[in-house]
C-alpha cells in the first residue's frame, strides 16, 4: 500500500493537461482545454481539461475524473497502479509494504499478463544479444535487413531459438504460471498437456500500447527455415489485453511526431514502420497486416485529423487503400493516398531514399481519395456504361458517409467535374444514400435496445425470481398524490413494494472497513418505499445529487449563521447545515453511495485541513472518487477577463441561501416520491388484500403528509445571517 503522504506528493505534482497531452491532442479554449474523447467515438470535440481543478470529463459520455482517474480508465488500471505510473513519470519514490500472499494472488489478470508479457520481451531481447544463435541468426537478420543497431534497441526486437519450449521452461523456473503463458498466447498446449511455444524460431516484434505496455508480440520465420513452415508471420492470439482490432504497430514511437507534424502515415506491416523511422519519418504507424478497423481510426484521430495511406503499388495494396477509404471518410478524416512505384513497398522504398527524398516524393504524388479513387476506377471501366454507373455509385457512396456536410458538398462538385455529370443528380444520390444509412441506424439501435430490455427482463427474473413475470405485468399510468385510479384501472407495480432496505447490500459493503476515531458505528437503517434503483431521472434524485455536489465542493465551509435561543451566533458549515436539517425531518439521501459521502463528511469534518473537495476526490474508493470528480466538474467556466469585466457571484458567496433552498427542494421532492409510490402500490391487489400490510403504508402516507406540511414552518424558524 502506498501511504497518504506519498499519494499527496504526486497528486501535487501530476499536471494534468501534462498527463492528458500524452494521450489525445488538446487545444486551449479559454481558461481549458479541449480534444476529441479518447473513451469514445466522436468527430466534435467533447473532452474538457481543466488544469485549475486538475480535472478532465468528456461532456458526451460522460467519463473523466482527476489525473489519477483518467489513467486508471485509459490504461485499464486499478488506483494504485495508476499511482504507480503517474510516481514513475514524475520521478516520485515510492515507499510500501510488502504484499501479502493473499494479495499477490489478488492481483487483477490483465496486469498478470502485462507482467508476463514484459518478461517474455526482454527473454527475447536477451536471445538476440547474448546468444549464440541470436547473434549468429537473429541479429545477423536484422542487420541484413538495413536496421540500425540503435533502431534494434528502439523497438525491442528479439529472437527465439530452435527449441520449441525454450521460453516455457524458463518462464516456469523463474516462477510465473503456466496458465499466464497461455493466456497471453505466448505458449499453447499439446495433446498430452505439456506446453510448447508459439513463437520458436523467429525474429520477435514487440507491440506496444498507447503507453508503451508490451501487449502482443509477433514473430517472422527466417528465410532458411520456412521449409516446413507455412505462415512466415505468427501474432499473438486475442487475450484479455490484446485484441488486434485496436492496436497500431508503432503508435508508442510515433504519436509525439503525430502531433507535432499533425499528420500520420498508415503502412501495412512491421517493417515498414521500422524501415521509415530509421530514414527520419517517425510519424508512420502500421495496421499489422489486417483490415483497416474503426478502433484504429479513432486512435489515429486522437492525436491528428490528416492522414495518408502509403501501400505497394501493385493490385493488392491498391485493393486495400479502396477498402479503408470509406471508414476513414466515415471518422471526419482528411485523407490522401500515395502508391508507391510498383515493386516496392513502404519498407523497400525508406531503404532506398533518406527522409527528405521519402517526403518529396510523397508529397509529389499523393492524391484526395476523391481522384485517386475515380482515377483508378474510370481505368477498370473504360467505355462500358454499366460499369461507369457501378463506379459512379461506389464513389457516391464513399462521399455520403463523409459527416461534414461542406466538406460532403466540395466532393460532390469535384466529382461532378470529374465525371462530367450533372451535380444536381449526384446530391440526390447522396441524399438518398445518407437518408437509407440514418434508417438502418435507427432500426439496429431499436434492435439493440430491444434486446437490452430482454436481457435485463431475463436478468430480474434470475435476481428476483418472486417478481411478476413479463405476462403477468403491464405498463400502468403514474398517479400522484390526489390522483386515484378509477375502480376499473389496476395498475400493477413496476417494483417490488418492499421498503429499500431490501434491495441493499449488507450494511458491512457500504460502511468503511473500519471505525475512525471514537464514533460508533450505525447501521444503514434507511426505509423507504421508492424503488433504490432506476431513479436517476426522477426530480428528487437530481436535487439530491445538487446536494453531494455542494456537499463535495464546501462541505467545510461556513454556510450561515445561525441564532440559537440564547442570542448565540452560531457558524454552521455546509457538512453539519445539511446533516442537521435532513435528520429534524427525519429524511435521508435515497442513494446509498450519497449517504456514505455525509457520513464520512461528518467523521472527518473535524480533522485539521479537512477539505471535502480534496478528500473524495482523492478517495482510496474508485466509486466514490469518480462520483465526486464528476460532481465536481464544469462544462463552461469564466475566462479572467470575463470575471474582470464584470463581478460574478459564485456560489460560495451565496451559501447562505443557496443551501436552505436546495435541502428543501430536495425533501418536497423526496416526499413527493414516496407518498406516489404509496398510492401506486395500495392500488395493487396484492397489497389491497393485506390489511396489516395496507395499514402500515396508509400510516405512512399520513406519516409523509404530515413531514410535508410541516417543512414551509421550519423553514420560517430560522433566522439566518449573511456572512
Amino acid at each position: 500500500m502506498i501511504d497518504q503522504a506519498t499519494i499527496d506528493r504526486i497528486l501535487d505534482a501530476a499536471q494534468i493537461v501534462d498527463v492528458v497531452s500524452e494521450f489525445v491532442t488538446l487545444r486551449r479554449r479559454g481558461v481549458n482545454y479541449i480534444g476529441l474523447c479518447p473513451f469514445h467515438n466522436e468527430k466534435t470535440p467533447s473532452f474538457s481539461v481543466s488544469p485549475s481543478k486538475g480535472l478532465c470529463k468528456c461532456f458526451s459520455c460522460g467519463k473523466g475524473g482527476n489525473v489519477v482517474h483518467f489513467i486508471m480508465e485509459h490504461e485499464q488500471l486499478s488506483y494504485y497502479e495508476a499511482l504507480k505510473w503517474l510516481a514513475k513519470k514524475y520521478n516520485i519514490e515510492i515507499k510500501e509494504r510488502e504484499l501479502t500472499e493473499e494479495e499477490k494472488q489478488a492481483h487483477s489478470l490483465r496486469e498478470s499478463l502485462f507482467v508476463v508479457n514484459q518478461f517474455a520481451a526482454e527473454y527475447f531481447q536477451d536471445i538476440l544479444y547474448n546468444n549464440i544463435d541470436g547473434q549468429r541468426i537473429g541479429m545477423t537478420y536484422l542487420r541484413g535487413r538495413g536496421f540500425r543497431d540503435d533502431i534494434i534497441k528502439k523497438f525491442q526486437l528479439g529472437y527465439s531459438t530452435d527449441s520449441h519450449d525454450a521460453l516455457a521452461k524458463e518462464a516456469i523456473r523463474k516462477g510465473y504460471k503456466e496458465d499466464f503463458l497461455v493466456k497471453t498466447g505466448l505458449c499453447y498446449r499439446k495433446d498430452d498437456g505439456s506446453l510448447r511455444d508459439r513463437f520458436w524460431g523467429r525474429v520477435i516484434f514487440p507491440v506496444h500500447t498507447l503507453s508503451g505496455k508490451v501487449v502482443a508480440f509477433g514473430g517472422r520465420v527466417l528465410s532458411a527455415q520456412t521449409k516446413n513452415v507455412q505462415m512466415k508471420y505468427v501474432n499473438s492470439p486475442e487475450s484479455e489485453i490484446y485484441h488486434k482490432s485496436r492496436e497500431l504497430y508503432g503508435i508508442y514511437f510515433a504519436k509525439q511526431a503525430i502531433v507535432r507534424q499533425d499528420r500520420c502515415f498508415l503502412v501495412e506491416g512491421y517493417t515498414d514502420v521500422i524501415s521509415m523511422h530509421q530514414s527520419g519519418i517517425e510519424n508512420v504507424v502500421a495496421s499489422s497486416g489486417t483490415a483497416l478497423t474503426s478502433e484504429q481510426i479513432r486512435m489515429i484521430h486522437r492525436f491528428t485529423n490528416n492522414i495518408t495511406v502509403l501501400y505497394d503499388g501493385d493490385g493488392a495494396g491498391i485493393k486495400a487503400s479502396i477498402r479503408g477509404i470509406d471508414m476513414l471518410l466515415e471518422e471526419g478524416m482528411n485523407i490522401k493516398v500515395c502508391l508507391l512505384p510498383d515493386g516496392d513497398d513502404p519498407d523497400s522504398f525508406a531503404r532506398k531514399h533518406n527522409a527528405t527524398d521519402y517526403q518529396a516524393y510523397i508529397n509529389e504524388h499523393e492524391v484526395d481519395f476523391i481522384r485517386f479513387k475515380t482515377n483508378l476506377l474510370m481505368e477498370e471501366a473504360g467505355k462500358d456504361p454499366i460499369k461507369r454507373a457501378s463506379l459512379i455509385s461506389s464513389i457516391v457512396r464513399s462521399i455520403s458517409v463523409i459527416p461534414d456536410a461542406i466538406v460532403r458538398s466540395v466532393y460532390i462538385r469535384e466529382c461532378s467535374q470529374l465525371l462530367q455529370m450533372e451535380e444536381k443528380i449526384l446530391v440526390e444520390a447522396t441524399a438518398k444514400l445518407i437518408e437509407q444509412a440514418r434508417e438502418n441506424k435507427f432500426k439496429e439501435q431499436q434492435r439493440q435496445k430491444l434486446r437490452q430490455q430482454r436481457t435485463d427482463m431475463n436478468a430480474q427474473r434470475q435476481e428476483s425470481p418472486a417478481l411478476p413475470s413479463s405476462a403477468e405485468t403491464s405498463t400502468a399510468p403514474a398517479y400522484t398524490e390526489g390522483n386515484f385510479p378509477p375502480p376499473t384501472e389496476v395498475p400493477v407495480l413496476d417494483e417490488s413494494v418492499i421498503p429499500a432496505e431490501a434491495y441493499m447490500p449488507p450494511t458491512d459493503s457500504i460502511l468503511p472497513p473500519q471505525n475512525e476515531g471514537n464514533i460508533p458505528e450505525v447501521p444503514d437503517s434507511y426505509q423507504s418505499y421508492i424503488p433504490t434503483e432506476g431513479n436517476e431521472k426522477k426530480l428528487f434524485y437530481a436535487k439530491e445529487e445538487e446536494l453531494v455536489r455542494m456537499l463535495i465542493r464546501y462541505g467545510e465551509k461556513v454556510a450561515c449563521y445561525e441564532e440559537t435561543e440564547d442570542g448565540e451566533t452560531v457558524p454552521r458549515t455546509v457538512i453539519d447545515l445539511i446533516d442537521s436539517d435532513l435528520k429534524a425531518d427525519n429524511i435521508r439521501f435515497h442513494d446509498a453511495l450519497h449517504r456514505r459521502i455525509l457520513e464520512e463528511a461528518i467523521r472527518h469534518e473535524q480533522d485539521t485541513g479537512f477539505s471535502a473537495e480534496r478528500y473524495f476526490i482523492t478517495h482510496p474508493e474508485a466509486e466514490i472518487s469518480q462520483l465526486a470528480a464528476n460532481l465536481v466538474s464544469d462544462r463552461y467556466q469564466l475566462s479572467k477577463y470575463h470575471s474582470k469585466a464584470q463581478k460574478i457571484i459564485t456560489d460560495e458567496e451565496r451559501l447562505y441561501e443557496l443551501i436552505p433552498r436546495l435541502l428543501l427542494d430536495f425533501k418536497l421532492s423526496i416526499v413527493e416520491e414516496e407518498l406516489a409510490q404509496i398510492l401506486r402500490s395500495l392500488a395493487d391487489p396484492n397489497i389491497a388484500n393485506d390489511p396489516q400490510r395496507c395499514m402500515e403504508m396508509m400510516q405512512r402516507y399520513k406519516e409523509l403528509h404530515e413531514t410535508q406540511s410541516l417543512m414551509a414552518q421550519k423553514a420560517g424558524d430560522r433566522v439566518i445571517l449573511k456572512l
